[in-house]
C-alpha cells in the first residue's frame, strides 16, 4: 500500500512538474496566435492557384497591415509637415464623439509606447495609514492644475491578472518613488506577486 501511494505520489509531481513546463508555453503561444489571426481576419490574403482553388496564406494580411503601419509612421515623421498633422488633430478636437474616443485610445497607446510613455514611473501608495497597507502603482500625471488640484498627483494601479485598472488621485505626501524596473513592477502586480518572488528563487 505504501509503495503504491509513493507511486501515485511521484506521477502528481511529474504531471505538476510538465504542467508546469508546457501550461506556459501553451497559452503563450496562443495568445501570440489569437492575436495573429485577429490581425490577419481584418485582411485575409488567399491566392489563386487554379479556377476553383485558392491558396490561403496564414499572416501574411497581418505582415502587410503591419508593414502599412510602419510606412504610414515613416510617411508622417519625415514626409507630412507636423503642423498639417496638428491641424487635422484640432478639427478631431472639435467633433464631440470622435474626439473623446480618437484621443483616448491616442494617449492609452502613447502610454504604454511613444516617447512619452506614462507607466514609467513606479510607486508605492499609503492607501491607510492606521494599518500601513500599501498599493504598487503608476504615476500618470504630477501636474493636477488644469483641475485646481494641488499637491496631489495621478496614480494608476493596474489589477493582477486582468487588463484593467484604477486611477487614484493620492496626496503627494502618501507616494514613494520606488528604485526598481517598471517591467518588474508590473509583471508583479499583474501575478499578484508571484513572478518577481518566482525569478529571485530562480537566481538564487
Amino acid at each position: 500500500m505504501e509503495i503504491k501511494n509513493t507511486f501515485l505520489k511521484r506521477i502528481l509531481s511529474y504531471f505538476v512538474r510538465g504542467l508546469i513546463l508546457v501550461a506556459p508555453i501553451y497559452f503563450t503561444i496562443l495568445i501570440i496566435w489569437t492575436g495573429i489571426e485577429s490581425l490577419d481576419s481584418i485582411l485575409p490574403i488567399s491566392i489563386p492557384i487554379s479556377n476553383k482553388k485558392s491558396v490561403y496564406f496564414p499572416g501574411l494580411g497581418m505582415i502587410i497591415i503591419l508593414s502599412g503601419i510602419i510606412l504610414l509612421g515613416f510617411f508622417f515623421s519625415t514626409v507630412v509637415p507636423q503642423s498639417f498633422f496638428k491641424f487635422s488633430e484640432s478639427i478631431m478636437r472639435k467633433i464631440p464623439l470622435v474626439s473623446i474616443i480618437y484621443y483616448s485610445i491616442k494617449d492609452l497607446i502613447s502610454a504604454f509606447v511613444g516617447d512619452k510613455k506614462k507607466f514609467n514611473q513606479p510607486v508605492l501608495v499609503t492607501v491607510n495609514r492606521e494599518s500601513d497597507i500599501k498599493k504598487l502603482g503608476f504615476i500618470t500625471q504630477t501636474d493636477l492644475s488644469h483641475l485646481h488640484i494641488k499637491d496631489y498627483i495621478a496614480v494608476y494601479m493596474p489589477h493582477s491578472y486582468a487588463f484593467s485598472g484604477e486611477l487614484f488621485i493620492v496626496p503627494i505626501g502618501n507616494v514613494t518613488l520606488l528604485n526598481a524596473s517598471s517591467t518588474d513592477i508590473m509583471k508583479m502586480i499583474v501575478s499578484g506577486g508571484v513572478s518577481v518572488k518566482a525569478q529571485a528563487e530562480e537566481q538564487a
